[in-house]
């Protein structure tokens, strides 16, 4: 697979792989993770290195984009994840992100997440994004709208009950 590596200010930015099984199932197991994006039954390093596998990988392979794992420069440590997500259930692609806490409320969601579209735009000619999030996770809606993206509708997704706030940056969603 190519690489594909991104660098902020002050992060770096490179495709998830098998490697970072011990922070995915870090961050799979959240509080926050668990809350507001749910429970993906990653219970130990096996399993983390399977989600990589099945959820992640296929995407890079198909599309030259998929998840990244953020690390930061300063001491190398991997603090979150943002990508470009293509999923089945929702039409167009879908940016996503989420930190471990201590690397909360500093930025780092927006300065990756930032460049991440930029490559988007510029080397898949992605102009249009959605993000999807639940009611109660202000903190995702806000990090939606300092990205550029509006509110649209509540949807419920296939195979999922609960109702997600859908934003967008098009133009043409109604």
């Amino acid at each position: 697979m190519k690489e594909y590596t991104f660098e902020t200010e002050r992060l770096y930015m490179r495709p998830t792989s098998i490697e970072d099984a011990s922070f995915v199932l870090e961050l799979l197991n959240t509080p926050k993770w668990l809350l507001y994006i749910g429970d993906r039954k990653v219970r130990t390093e096996e399993d983390a290195i399977n989600y990589i596998k099945v959820k992640m990988l296929p995407q890079f392979e198909a599309k030259q984009f998929g998840n990244y794992t953020v690390i930061r420069k300063e001491d190398h440590h991997k603090i979150g994840c943002c990508g470009l997500y293509d999923r089945e259930s929702l039409e167009g692609i879908d940016v996503g992100f989420a930190f471990l806490p201590s690397y909360e409320r500093k930025g780092y969601g927006y300065e990756s997440t930032s460049k991440l579209m930029e490559y988007g735009k510029e080397a898949h000619g992605i102009t249009h994004v959605n993000g999807i999030t639940v009611k109660e996770n202000v903190g995702s809606q806000r990090l939606l709208e300092k990205l550029g993206l509006k509110y649209i509708k509540t949807i419920t997704l296939p195979d999922d009950l609960q109702p997600l706030l859908f934003y967008s940056n098009a133009i043409n969603h109604a």
